[in-house]
């Protein structure tokens, strides 16, 4: 499987002269040098991946290990620190909402004993905020904090398809990178599969980021009415009955979306 790497974007700033770059840009680079694929960094890897000298890196790291983002150990090996986790806590999308979810994710949970995540969207990708985990579920790339193009998920079709029509064709225009062979990177292809979302009411994305998965995922809504996340189960491909599998997902997200304060319109008959 072709890694992701949502840190990218900000590294290549390191492309840009450093006289250039603010103290706060080369502090984001220094974090932004640790991902999923790289939770450990020497200082020269920090400094390599940041694009920063090795005198600004080591600077910039013993600052924020001084404040506990980041912590080093005794071998000289860098880790994110437990302050910073304890910051990241504190973002309302994703504390607040993973409190008021996770009875229905434990539901949801203990009526399919497979994989079940609930997303929020940050910009063209999602971010996972939380994940059970089943015993016997088939493996997937996801943890919690962990982010992927909305393209590739179920819990980003569901996100992107009930976004404006003008947002959609901002998205199809720009790059759909593939991950397996069965990943949706035609713009046409895309628009067809969003318009499934909306008719059906459910997303699934079938082996797009790992062969032997599939996952099925519904809308939360605000109490506006607007989507502001999405539940799914990923399930083993060659297994999938996702008929069987949509009503309790449905059920999930609908729980959710009251519990955040979203009642359904109701429209009177007419007399």
């Amino acid at each position: 499987m072709v890694g992701y790497d949502p840190g990218r974007d900000v590294r290549r700033q390191g492309e840009v002269r450093v006289s250039e770059r603010s103290a706060a840009d080369r502090l984001l680079a220094v974090l932004a040098a640790f991902d999923h694929e790289h939770p450990a960094l020497s200082l020269t890897d920090i400094s390599r991946r940041a694009g920063l000298s090795l005198t600004t890196a080591h600077r910039l790291a013993a600052a924020l290990t001084a404040w506990g983002a980041l912590e080093r150990d005794a071998s000289g090996v860098y880790h994110v620190g437990l302050r910073l986790w304890e910051v990241a806590a504190l973002a309302p999308r994703g504390l607040g909402l993973r409190q008021l979810a996770l009875p229905y994710l434990e539901d949801l949970y203990e009526a399919t004993h497979e994989n079940v995540q609930l997303a929020v969207r940050d910009g063209a990708e999602v971010v996972y905020i939380e994940w059970l985990s089943g015993r016997s579920a088939v493996g997937v790339h996801i943890r919690v904090g962990g982010r992927w193009p909305l393209h590739a998920t179920g819990v980003g079709l569901a996100l992107l398809a009930h976004d404006t029509p003008v947002a959609q064709e901002e998205y199809c225009a720009g790059p759909l990178p593939a991950f397996t062979p069965y990943t949706i990177s035609d713009p046409a292809r895309l628009r067809r599969a969003l318009a499934e979302v909306r008719r059906s009411g459910v997303a699934v994305s079938e082996r797009q980021v790992t062969l032997d998965a599939l996952s099925v995922a519904a809308p939360v809504r605000g109490p506006d009415g607007d989507v502001v996340a999405a539940v799914s189960v990923v399930v083993p491909q060659e297994t999938a009955q996702v008929p069987a599998l949509t009503p309790a997902i449905r059920l999930a997200a609908r729980g959710i979306s009251r519990a955040l304060g979203w009642r359904p319109v109701h429209t009177s008959p007419p007399k």
